[in-house]
């Protein structure tokens, strides 16, 4: 708040007693006064002095009071200044109707000093506490105004750099993640898969052994006739070597989901390398397994290949099979959320699928990976942003709109090739990659 001799009043009254003493009393108190005798000379005086409070009497001759703070409140150069009013009338209408054209208080004439010099420095601390308030949103908004500016433009220079980082990065972590743990897969099902080999020999051996006691020794003693029936023998030798055929089974699967972990997170070199495209759709695949199996929610997807005869290609395998992974991921999204309209008849009539075809186009001899669902479809609205960067349709946590976005990168500045899509909403959409031989 400003020291009260910098502080400027103006007193419009047209009593030359009640100017006087207020008058004597303000300046006594430290502050420089202005006077007028009338509404017409206030309004003169405000165009050419701003004030920094006004005391205003309701009753004069000319125009009145509230006349006269109307016209104050709807210049933009004075509207800011607090008025004032003083009357010797303490009725509540003419209260009311000062307040409601600007006024910010009253006082009642005759008047007490420590009352009017309260008033004044509280309705004075109010407004220069506002007018900093105004000022220093002035400022953040031209500060914000700037910032944004600035954020827009330092976007727009980031943006490539900032998905290419995040491209690189995502594809290390992915590849020493899925690699590490293939490795530590590999050395426990190597053990079980080498044991269970000694385990089944073993299984057959001690059969034969106890088919031969049976053979020779059928009236084995009681104690042994009851063991028989406490451990069901007979289900027994039927069952176990099916059990250890389960495991073997089950050694066998692991297997294959390392070598397909192992397939997926190739290492890419700063040069391309020749790569079998089907290959990386199968591990792909094969790691999103769980995902396609029946679920309470919905049923089974059903996945189609139409592959073509297709070449080796030259081409970063990590980074196409993170492409495939995006594509065939989202494929799934678009499925599992138009099962939660479906009826169970519906899913009968209708069942999910994702189909894939690959082949050669007979005119540009390039190789084309076609990945298309039957699921949900997508707007108009969603089609036109499908490849933005930062744009996702899913939930907070479950989407980071970088998939396609990184996808085109991936297909279209890394490959020199082409990614499109063709979508009808409530129908499937197709996502057709086009790659240079």
């Amino acid at each position: 708040m400003k020291n009260s001799e910098h502080i400027t009043i103006l007193v419009v009254d047209d009593n030359p007693t009640n100017i006087k003493v207020l008058f004597n009393f303000l300046r006594s108190s430290g502050f420089k006064v202005l006077v007028a005798k009338d509404g017409e000379n206030a309004l003169g005086k405000l165009a050419e002095v701003t004030p920094d409070l006004i005391l205003l009497d309701v009753m004069m001759p000319g125009i009145d009071g509230f006349e006269t703070c109307r016209r104050i409140k709807e210049n933009v150069t004075t509207q800011r200044i607090p008025v004032i009013f003083m009357t010797a009338l303490a009725d509540t209408e003419h209260k009311v109707k000062g307040l409601s054209l600007g006024g910010v208080d009253y006082i009642t004439k005759p008047f007490q000093q420590e009352e009017v010099l309260a008033r004044i420095k509280m309705h004075l601390k109010l407004h220069f506490l506002t007018e900093e308030l105004a000022e220093k949103n002035a400022q953040l908004h031209e500060l914000n105004a700037s910032l944004e500016k600035k954020v827009e433009e330092r976007t727009a220079e980031l943006k490539k750099a900032q998905a290419h980082l995040v491209l690189h990065e995502k594809m290390s972590s992915l590849g020493q993640l899925v690699a590490g743990i293939a490795h530590e897969i590999n050395n426990p099902v190597g053990f079980i898969v080498g044991n269970l080999k000694h385990a089944n020999e073993y299984t057959h051996n001690l059969i034969n052994v106890i088919k031969l006691y049976q053979k020779y020794y059928p009236n084995p003693a009681p104690e042994i006739l009851k063991e028989i029936d406490a451990i069901e023998l007979d289900y027994l030798l039927e069952d176990f070597p099916q059990m250890l055929l389960s495991m073997q089974e089950g050694t066998n699967r692991i297997e294959e989901i390392s070598q397909s972990m192992r397939t997926f997170s190739r290492s890419d070199t700063d040069t391309k390398v020749t790569f079998n495209i089907h290959d990386g759709l199968d591990s792909t695949l094969l790691i999103l397994k769980h995902r396609l199996k029946a679920k309470s929610q919905h049923s089974a997807i059903e996945v189609i290949k139409n592959y073509g005869i297709l070449p080796e290609i030259k081409c970063y395998p990590g980074q196409l099979n993170q492409v495939f992974m995006n594509l065939l991921a989202n494929a799934i999204d678009a499925l599992e959320e138009s099962h939660r309209d479906r009826t169970f008849v519906g899913m009968q009539t209708h069942p999910s699928r994702i189909t894939i075809s690959t082949g050669i186009e007979p005119n540009t001899n390039s190789v084309t990976i076609k990945i298309a669902d039957n699921g949900i479809g997508m707007t108009p609205e969603v089609k036109q942003r499908a490849f933005d960067h930062l744009f996702t349709t899913k939930s907070v946590g479950q989407g980071t709109g970088l998939g396609l976005f990184i996808s085109r990168q991936i297909i279209e500045d890394k490959h020199g090739g082409k990614i499109t899509f063709n979508s009808v909403y409530g129908q499937g959409t197709e996502f057709i990659i086009v790659l240079p031989k």
